[in-house]
């Protein structure tokens, strides 16, 4: 999280700098939430500095901006090319769900945020209408339920969208792991293959640095083989924990929305059960 400069004047940054800070707060709950995070320093940092670093996202492209994007590519071809052998069927399927999920959660999203352009538009032209008691009263709750479309609805699609992409990011950190534990294995066999060679050869000089090439790689496939399990452990733990907060936020979330539909509905019968005596009277 970042400064960003914004006009005072303009309800558009009032509804910018609302936007930001509710994402801030979830995003710190969320955080805090976390066992392991909790105990994060750069967390620690974060929340005990009294002033924001500047924002560096809208200035030209750095080099190292630049450096980051070119690797974000490279990442991307790497997860084409590589064709994982799964021994555990729960990843393979749970990438699956994790895929499937995060689309259907954006054409939802698309849909919500649909309804919310619809509910401020009827509000702009409640606004412009005649004056009127029960049309006043009418736009502020259209305007109240527009916000709570999108901060009680839209946001949070929009977090899951974006923690489901986190989600699968781990799957190909794990992927590019166990590609790392593969090419050490590659390479270790060809160090074998060189020493057979050597020997066949009568190269006695050499072989006492292929036979140190093979120690260093007989090491390398063990760490990886290690950090590849680790991290599968790692992936699996978060993930279930991860859909627990999941059910628990959109269960806590729509009840909200739907309290908050319900209030808006039992608000307009309540204003035009007001203004029936006066149509009444009118006729």
């Amino acid at each position: 999280m970042t400064k960003v400069k914004v006009g005072k004047e303009d309800s558009s940054s009032a509804e910018f700098v609302e936007r930001r800070r509710a994402a801030l707060e979830r995003y710190l709950q969320r955080v805090v939430s976390h066992p392991s995070l909790l105990q994060d320093p750069d967390v620690r940092e974060f929340l005990e500095r009294d002033e924001l670093p500047r924002a560096v996202s809208t200035q030209t492209l750095s080099g190292a901006g630049f450096l980051k994007m070119i690797n974000r590519a490279t990442d991307a071809v790497s997860k084409m090319t590589i064709k994982m052998n799964e021994s555990d069927i729960w990843f393979e399927e749970k990438l699956q769900e994790v895929e499937l999920e995060e689309q259907q959660l954006r054409k939802l999203h698309i849909v919500v945020d649909t309804l919310v352009s619809h509910r401020k538009g009827a509000c702009s032209m409640l606004g412009s209408s005649e004056d009127n008691t029960v049309e006043d009263k009418m736009e502020q709750l259209h305007q109240d339920q527009a916000n709570n479309d999108f901060f009680v609805f839209a946001e949070l699609l929009a977090d899951y969208i974006r923690l489901l992409g986190a989600v699968r990011g781990c799957f190909d950190q794990r992927m590019k792991a166990w590609q790392r534990w593969q090419d050490a294995q590659t390479m270790l066999q060809r160090k074998r293959e060189n020493e057979a060679k050597l020997l066949w050869a009568n190269k006695p000089e050499k072989l006492q640095q292929a036979k140190d090439e093979i120690a260093e790689w007989e090491s390398k496939v063990t760490q990886y083989d290690t950090d590849f399990e680790r991290i599968s452990a790692t992936v699996r733990k978060e993930v279930l924990r991860f859909e627990k907060e999941k059910t628990r936020d959109f269960k806590k979330q729509i009840i909200k929305y739907l309290e908050s539909l319900q209030h808006s509905q039992q608000q307009l019968i309540k204003y035009w059960e007001a203004f029936l005596p006066e149509a009444k009277a009118i006729a």
